[in-house]
């Protein structure tokens, strides 16, 4: 077996444990390496060579392996490309978890923000739908900004708009927009396709 084969088996394998505790409730199975299509092999193999398994969505997408591939894309691009420091990008998934109450997405997320640098309590704050005390310049930009992007439709202020663009440019902006958006899409699958968290235990959200 090859060096890629290797790692979808063992990216299959990892999505596998994640869903195993609770795979009555999974709508969409974990597919062994038999299982998968040439082209779903190829777009898991895509998937394994920057996230390392295929937690969250990707199993779900799978079953539409050319869509699961544009989606993968631009997932990576978001989460480890944009224009958006890290602290501030993970904060802005969090927020869009939060908003879904998508509690995979805050699972795999919430890690990632306090590695990043992100203050606990900020965060603890978010997880009951407040509005966070103690935030930066930066974090309050980016928690109204996502807000109206959720709550408001989109609906942005002028002054909030031109805030963000004078402060992160305006491919700062798309790219804000497009980390909500992109973001959405995998607390809707998430929250559609009945993923399970990893810990059996209580739910990080309420």
């Amino acid at each position: 077996m090859g060096i890629n084969a290797m790692k979808w088996v063992f990216g299959a394998l990892a999505a596998f444990c994640l869903v195993a505790p609770a795979w009555a409730q999974e709508r969409f199975p974990a597919l062994t390496p038999l299982q998968m299509t040439p082209e779903q092999k190829t777009v898991a193999d895509k998937i394994m060579g920057s996230r390392k398994n295929l937690s969250g969505p990707f199993i779900p997408w799978l079953r539409s392996p050319e869509l699961a591939d544009r989606f993968q894309n631009v997932g990576e691009y978001v989460r480890y490309n944009s224009a958006i420091p890290k602290p501030l990008s993970e904060f802005t998934i969090l927020i869009t978890a939060r908003d879904w109450t998508s509690q995979v997405e805050w699972q795999i997320h919430y890690p990632e923000a306090i590695a990043a640098g992100m203050k606990r309590q900020v965060l603890d704050e978010l997880a009951l739908n407040k509005r966070p005390h103690g935030m930066s310049t930066d974090e309050s930009l980016v928690y109204d900004f996502s807000i109206a992007m959720h709550r408001d439709k989109g609906r942005v202020s002028d002054p909030l708009f031109d805030a963000v663009k004078k402060r992160f440019g305006e491919k700062g902006v798309i790219d804000l927009i497009g980390i909500n958006g992109y973001y959405d899409a995998v607390a809707m699958t998430i929250n559609a396709a009945r993923v399970p968290l990893a810990d059996p235990g209580p739910p990080p959200l309420k």
